[in-house]
């Protein structure tokens, strides 16, 4: 690979750049090509990555919002930062309400009596202690319940047994994720005992996927669960496999308070100017499994990544600002504290992205930049092709936390990982660490490094051509 990749990367001095960015580069430089050639084949022999990670999964572990492992994560970051070499670490809190769940069990009460596998969504309110048993009332979609009358589902818990679809690029999760609060909302307006959803995931194991819901305002609150796959399949076969009620108990527990402690762990690579590149993944995980893939592996990566840039001969031209978010399961509660505190010096903000869908090859370059600074994203593209990367649209708003700098005209990056088995693991007892691949983890590693490098590196910025602080891209 090494031979090829020389050859390949001899060749990007004559990569031309599109005719609507005329003020980009025609190519790399002979100095900018060779470095990315470095950090490539350094990142297929570093294994900095995977060390982060396991020493994150297995010293922490889960690390629910606003929790005491959370509070342990954000230590653990701060003191790998600085064994990393990363200057100015520090710690940015903010406070959130917070919820965990206690206690959780469902199971068929008649005709055919047995446990389900089960697991309360993120937000649920608790049963009544002992729980609550009724007559299950399936529905095939949330639309269905959405058109169901407004009456007879009093002392009745809805099902709504809605499938997601399995897609590379995860959109099939945008669709499927509106039943968690959409099944809970209209179960209150109808005045149900509880509401239960077939898990928000792909996988067809017993390991009920979790997730964040929320209520709507002046809407009864009813306790809200999800069931794995091979239980929503058994309750939906049971539905049709009798002529009378199928009745259910459900019971959830909650611990609530309106005040807890979360934050962002910020560390940096200073550049040779003020301008800021902010990376990163979130910290903080759901407490089914470890967070390895949700987002251990995104710290992971986009730490091991600038680490190796930080190895390169000089300052890089731009400071690369880490940012592990915290709370970003909750509401990316991180990525809003961040753009906030930082809003008065976002005009400085060149380029925002982060890594949050496991840790599958990357596999397309994603932007959302002014149309002047496209003529850089070609360039780095092309330099990412070696490594299985390839060009994507212009619309991206970047991951998850860094969608509130997009929204007020940071450019960002997406590069985009396969996810054809992310929501398989997604917020489950399976996220744990065994379910990353090394070689997978290196190609990450090697396309943030480069990709980050060269978005330093190259003159100008992905703003508009002239564009001021506050405008549009």
């Amino acid at each position: 690979m090494k031979s090829s990749l020389r050859a390949f990367v001899a060749g990007l001095a004559l990569v031309a750049a599109p005719a609507f960015a005329e003020e980009a580069p025609s190519a790399l430089s002979p100095e900018q090509a060779r470095r990315v050639e470095t950090l490539v084949e350094r990142a297929q022999g570093d294994d900095t990555a995977w060390s982060i990670l396991e020493s994150l999964t297995t010293e922490v572990g889960p690390r629910l919002a606003g929790s005491e492992a959370e509070a342990r994560a954000r230590e653990w970051a701060v003191a790998k930062m600085k064994s990393l070499g990363f200057k100015n670490v520090r710690v940015e809190t903010f406070e959130l309400p917070y919820w965990s769940r206690t206690r959780e069990a469902a199971s068929i009460v008649s005709p055919f009596p047995q446990k389900l596998a089960v697991t309360a969504l993120g937000g649920s309110v608790a049963t009544p202690q002992g729980g609550v048993t009724g007559e299950v009332v399936r529905f095939e979609t949330l639309e269905a319940l959405k058109s169901a009358p407004m009456t007879g589902f009093e002392g009745k818990i809805i099902f709504v047994d809605e499938t997601m679809t399995r897609t590379q690029d995860g959109s099939g999760y945008g669709v499927a994720v509106a039943k968690r609060s959409g099944a809970a909302n209209e179960a209150g307006k109808r005045g149900a005992l509880a509401a239960i959803i077939r898990s928000v995931g792909t996988d067809s194991h017993r390991n009920p996927h979790t997730g964040m819901m929320r209520y709507e305002e002046g809407v009864t609150r009813t306790p809200t669960a999800a069931l794995s796959n091979p239980d929503a399949d058994q309750l939906a076969r049971a539905i049709a496999h009798t002529k009378g009620p199928v009745k259910l108990s459900l019971d959830i527990g909650v611990e609530t308070r309106p005040a807890a402690t979360s934050g962002n762990v910020i560390g940096e690579i200073p550049g040779e100017t003020d301008e800021v590149i902010v990376i990163g993944g979130h910290l903080d995980s759901w407490d089914l499994g470890t967070g390895a893939i949700d987002d251990g592996a995104g710290v992971a990566i986009t730490m091991a990544a600038a680490k190796l840039i930080d190895g390169l001969k000089g300052k890089p031209k731009r400071t690369i600002r880490v940012v592990l978010w915290g709370s970003e399961e909750v509401g990316l509660l991180g990525g809003k504290a961040y753009a906030e505190a930082h809003k008065d010096e976002l005009s400085r903000h060149v380029l925002a992205a982060e890594s949050d869908f496991g840790a599958g090859r990357i596999w397309q370059l994603q932007s959302g930049v002014g149309e002047s600074a496209l003529g850089k994203v070609s360039l780095i593209a092309s330099a990412l092709k070696s490594l299985g990367v390839g060009p994507g649209a212009n619309d991206t708003k970047g991951g998850p936390d860094v969608t509130p700098l997009s929204a007020v005209g940071v450019p960002v990056f997406e590069l985009a990982q396969n996810g054809w088995d992310y929501f398989d693991l997604h917020h489950t007892p399976d996220d744990t660490l065994d379910k990353v691949n090394l070689d997978d983890l290196k190609q990450n590693v090697a396309v943030w490094a480069a990709a980050m490098y060269l978005a330093s590196d190259l003159p100008g910025g992905f703003r508009n051509e002239g564009a001021g602080e506050n405008s549009s891209r």
